[in-house]
């Protein structure tokens, strides 16, 4: 991992490869570990940049609720740190959100975007009640009792059956996470606006990728444009996770998006 400063504060990121640049966020209790199955495969052909997101992994945890705009200049912060004006920034879940935020106020730093298990929408009620639930337990219980209850809701039922060290590893993963750094990110997502517009009013090419089996996102909370520039994936057999779940299928979907964009 390499790291800059933001006014003092650790942006850690892994960065690997050449080319056209392709930025990958992670969600929500993940790392740029998340993508650990998906980076080789993408770095032959592509520079992949992979922050640790505000809260999360090594960078800067600070105390206190976060943004998602927040979230979201941090990358930017990275961007202009390492002289990079343009890329293709894919955001997994909570890392969507922040990419949805970045390409409504920073949409000449792209060439292209993308959703992977994410979603336009914001929080329903019912939703915006467990992200407090989730606070409470994180400050209650600590983060290993969180994350233990956490993980196995993000990846397919059969998942869970056939490779339960792929739930072990995203726990793993979750447990490195700052205790104060989820409940800060978890406060963030709470409070994002409605960005389905964001994807209708953009003319950049969107990639929107699904999983048969998210239990967390549906098909059509994901698939909210149907426009000429906006590619739509399903990734089979895959809960929330295909990063993990299925990495080579999701590495052949983005090879494929980010192919046409450099002919």
């Amino acid at each position: 991992m390499e790291t800059v400063r933001c006014e003092g504060s650790p942006i850690c990121y892994n960065d690997q490869g050449q080319g056209e640049v392709l930025v990958l966020l992670h969600g929500f209790c993940g790392s740029a570990e998340y993508w650990e199955k998906v980076i080789p495969i993408l770095r032959g052909s592509y520079r992949v940049i992979a922050p640790d997101l505000r809260g999360h992994g090594s960078s800067d945890a600070p105390l206190g609720a976060y943004t998602i705009e927040q979230m979201a200049d941090d990358v930017l912060y990275l961007l202009d740190a390492l002289d990079i004006p343009k890329v293709t920034l894919l955001g997994h879940s909570l890392g969507g959100y922040v990419t949805l935020s970045f390409a409504q106020r920073h949409a000449s730093r792209l060439n292209a975007f993308g959703l992977i298990h994410s979603t336009a929408y914001p929080d329903s009620d019912e939703a915006k009640e467990k992200r407090l639930i989730a606070v409470a337990t994180i400050q209650s219980q600590g983060i290993t009792d969180f994350v233990d209850g956490f993980v196995p809701g993000i990846f397919a039922p059969e998942t869970a059956k056939s490779s339960p060290e792929l739930l072990q590893r995203a726990r793993e993963i979750g447990y490195k996470t700052p205790p104060q750094g989820a409940a800060g990110a978890a406060l963030a997502m709470r409070e994002r606006p409605d960005r389905r517009d964001v994807i209708s009013a953009s003319g950049l090419p969107v990639l929107l990728v699904a999983g048969e089996k998210d239990g967390l996102v549906p098909l059509e909370k994901t698939f909210t444009a149907d426009k000429p520039n906006v590619t739509k994936t399903v990734i089979a057999r895959a809960g929330h996770m295909s990063l993990f779940e299925e990495p080579e299928q999701l590495a052949d979907v983005i090879k494929d998006f980010a192919a046409v964009l450099v002919k």
